[in-house]
């Protein structure tokens, strides 16, 4: 449940921080704005902090988005002084006293700080993130088993929380708005790599398109800026090998018609 934050407490060591907030109103404004607030910020502070400040004491009006306040979500992810960032996990302490906070980059914006997020979520959904089964099993014929060694394999591209920094990284993204994206290919190498999926081919379609791996000019600003450490910059460039590998295969043995880590769906 969001808390409102307390007044900051007289007598503690505070900094007064000048913060310029994006601003955009689609029902009553023209076109975007900026507008500045003082703002008593605590030493232990994060942006998110400063923004809730904003938000309880001084601008009712503000529209953003957050939940956890725990980078666990991924939803508070913004520009703040050019830099896209998860607010809850950018302390106030590191930056200066004047700063900027923009909705992320390389996303329409929907009001303030909040960004359409539709164009992800169909991209997400077109390189069907879940697991393909070549067979699936009853209840009686218990789970799929898999190794530690197997999960390991995958195992970083699972901490992704979807906070689409990446996206705004990424200089792709900013010059193709077709373009799959970080976020989308790891994941869908995430589920090539499990050893209980069987769906490769079928994402293929999607992820070994002009709008997927290709598009990647492997810059790596996406790893850069990933707050959990998964490396889509990475995976990318494994998925085009293995793209590569695929694509020589079928013209050296047309005779197979599956790939042993593909499976074809019944629409």
């Amino acid at each position: 449940m969001n808390k409102t934050l307390p007044l900051p407490i007289a007598g503690q060591s505070r900094r007064t921080l000048e913060i310029e907030v994006f601003r955009y109103n689609p029902d009553s404004d023209q076109s975007p704005h900026y507008q500045t607030y003082e703002v008593p910020c605590e030493p232990d502070w994060v942006v998110l902090d400063a923004i809730n400040y904003i938000k309880d004491h001084l601008d009712r009006s503000l529209s953003y988005r957050w939940s956890c306040h725990m980078a666990v979500c991924g939803s508070c992810g913004m520009m703040v002084n050019g830099e896209a960032v998860l607010t809850c996990h950018a302390f106030i302490r590191d930056l200066p006293d004047q700063i900027r906070i923009e909705p992320l980059d390389n996303f329409p914006v929907a009001r303030d700080l909040i960004v359409d997020m539709d164009s992800f979520v169909e991209k997400l959904i077109a390189v069907k993130p879940y697991l393909i089964a070549a067979k699936e099993r009853s209840l009686d014929e218990g789970p799929y088993i898999q190794s530690p060694a197997e999960l390991q394999n995958f195992k970083q591209y699972t901490q992704c929380i979807n906070c689409l920094l990446c996206y705004s990284a990424c200089p792709q993204v900013s010059l193709n708005v077709d373009f799959a994206g970080p976020a989308v290919l790891a994941l869908a190498h995430r589920y090539n790599l499990d050893s209980r999926d069987m769906g490769r081919s079928v994402r293929a379609d999607v992820v070994a398109s002009n709008e997927g791996i290709w598009e990647c000019s492997f810059v790596g600003a996406c790893s850069e800026a990933c707050p959990k450490h998964v490396d889509p910059a990475a995976a990318i460039q494994q998925t085009k090998i293995a793209a590569t590998g695929d694509y020589f295969l079928h013209f050296l043995t047309p005779w197979k018609k599956k790939h042993k880590k593909s499976v074809e769906l019944s629409e």
